[in-house]
């Protein structure tokens, strides 16, 4: 009985298909295909370029207001870097992270990764506001 009435729903579609107003469903249904594909195809460039400019600006803030030195301390050791580094070791470890992402066939780790290390610059801007 349930084989009839799917049969019957598959032939009726199968009509409507075979129809004007079916053959534009059809083509409309190829277009969301085609897009869909290449939107999965491209996923990695749409989720890594808003993390890049992120990583940009921040590292671009922290240039123009962190001081030639930054200390912050790390449980019981305080460590000194310059200015370059507190700005280009964050964006150097959120490229690295986004090239793995673009590398690698799971690509959501490294992405998360990369995300979470966008935290760095912003970390090392509250430690020079707030030194402890």
């Amino acid at each position: 009985m349930k084989k009839d009435f799917f049969q019957n729903i598959k032939a009726e579609y199968r009509q409507f298909l075979e129809t004007k107003s079916g053959q534009k469903l059809k083509d409309v249904g190829t277009v969301l295909r085609l897009t869909f594909k290449w939107a999965y195809k491209l996923r990695s460039l749409v989720l890594s370029i808003p993390v890049a400019v992120i990583a940009l600006a921040l590292a671009v803030r922290n240039l123009a207001q962190l001081p030639a030195q930054v200390s912050f301390r790390l449980l019981q050791y305080q460590f000194v870097i310059s200015k370059g580094i507190a700005v280009s070791l964050p964006v150097a470890i959120t490229a690295v992270c986004l090239c793995m992402m673009l590398m690698s066939k799971k690509m959501l780790y490294p992405w998360l990764i990369s995300v979470f290390s966008l935290v760095l610059p912003v970390a090392l801007w509250f430690t020079y506001l707030f030194p402890g």
